[in-house]
C-alpha cells in the first residue's frame, strides 16, 4: 500500500462523526435503532480500519485492511439505503452522506486496484 494519505485519514474520521450524528438523531423505535446500530458500527469502523491499514506489518496486511474499509463502507451504504427505504430518514437528509459513502467506496476501490497493480 502507498504512504498514508492524511486527507483520507481526516475524511474517514469526519465520516464517522457524521454517522454518529445521524444515529443520535434517529427515532427511538426498535427496528430503526437496530438498523441504526448496524450503520453506526460499520460507518465508524471505516476510519479505524484505514488507520490499521497504514500500520500494517506487510503490504498484504495493509491491502487486506483496505479491503475491510471497502466492505464496511459498502455495508454502511446498505444500512443507509434501508433507513431511507423504510421511511425512517428522509432521502434528502442523508443525500450528502450517501454521496460521501459513494466517494469513499470509489477511493477504496482505486487504492485496492493500485495496490494490487491492476
Amino acid at each position: 500500500m502507498q504512504k498514508e494519505e492524511p486527507d483520507l485519514k481526516a475524511r474517514t474520521k469526519m465520516y464517522a462523526r457524521r454517522i454518529i450524528k445521524l444515529f443520535v438523531s434517529l427515532p427511538k423505535g426498535t427496528v430503526v435503532q437496530l438498523l441504526g446500530r448496524q450503520m453506526l458500527r460499520s460507518g465508524t469502523s471505516v476510519g479505524a480500519n484505514y488507520r490499521e491499514a497504514n500500520r500494517g506489518r506487510s503490504k498484504a496486511e495493509s491491502i487486506a485492511k483496505v479491503g475491510d474499509c471497502l466492505r464496511e463502507v459498502d455495508e454502511t451504504a446498505y444500512w443507509l439505503e434501508l433507513l431511507v427505504d423504510e421511511n425512517f430518514v428522509p432521502k434528502a437528509k442523508v443525500a450528502d452522506l450517501r454521496d460521501e459513502t459513494d466517494q469513499l467506496t470509489a477511493i477504496f476501490v482505486t487504492i485496492l486496484k493500485n495496490s494490487k497493480g491492476e
